[in-house]
């Protein structure tokens, strides 16, 4: 990804309220998420919405051993439906609540797509504090790329991890706009601003990461 478009897609960011940062690689990302935002915070409870970007970091293992700190796993191995659907709901009220996103635009908007929807709701509204970890490779030039982008990457992709579900694009690789039961593509948000000001943070990451 060119410099000059980085650049400008932070300031844009910025001038949209989200809190910015820059990172080189994931291990950076990491120093600066712990540094910069977490001892800042000083969170009792963290929680997650699924986010490859996020976990490549390794955040969430230390997360998990610090004794100071609650991880409200919503992803646990063995949860029933009704278990998870508990504890995604118990995530909106974390202090601090984690994430990536399906596309950035050159203007500082997020775009993305979830299927439960608890994902896009702790970016919308709970936690008192939001950071999203996005790779370079998620910037497009405007929200109707953005859009493109999953649903001919991401959506896709995505699906296709999740060997328990059965829809079109597990084949064809790009969105058939199917009625499968399985579907992934229930919910659109497009984030324009940060609201309060900074209650979104995000860290930037000059790599290729996630879907």
């Amino acid at each position: 990804m060119e410099k000059e478009i980085i650049t400008r897609t932070i300031k844009a960011l910025k001038i949209n309220h989200f809190e910015v940062y820059y990172a080189e690689n994931k291990e950076e990302a990491k120093e600066i998420f712990f540094k910069e935002i977490f001892e800042k915070i000083r969170p009792a409870t963290v929680s997650w919405g699924d986010s490859m970007t996020m976990k490549a970091t390794g955040v969430l293992d230390e997360i998990a051993n610090n004794p100071e700190c609650i991880l409200i796993r919503t992803f646990q191995e063995g949860y029933s439906r009704a278990q998870k659907t508990y504890w995604r709901r118990q995530a909106l009220h974390a202090d601090l609540f984690l994430t990536g996103t399906n596309a950035l635009t050159r203007q500082g908007q997020l775009v993305n797509i979830d299927m439960v929807g608890n994902r896009v709701a702790g970016l919308t509204f709970g936690p008192e504090h939001v950071a999203l970890f996005i790779g370079t490779n998620k910037i497009v030039e405007n929200i109707e790329q953005a859009m493109e982008r999953v649903r001919t990457v991401a959506a896709p992709l995505n699906a296709i991890r999740h060997t328990n579900l059965h829809t079109p694009c597990q084949k064809t690789k790009t969105c058939m706009n199917c009625q499968s039961a399985d579907r992934i593509c229930n919910t659109w948000t497009i984030t324009e601003k940060s609201f309060p000001r900074k209650r979104v943070k995000i860290i930037l990451i000059n790599e290729s990461l996630g879907l």
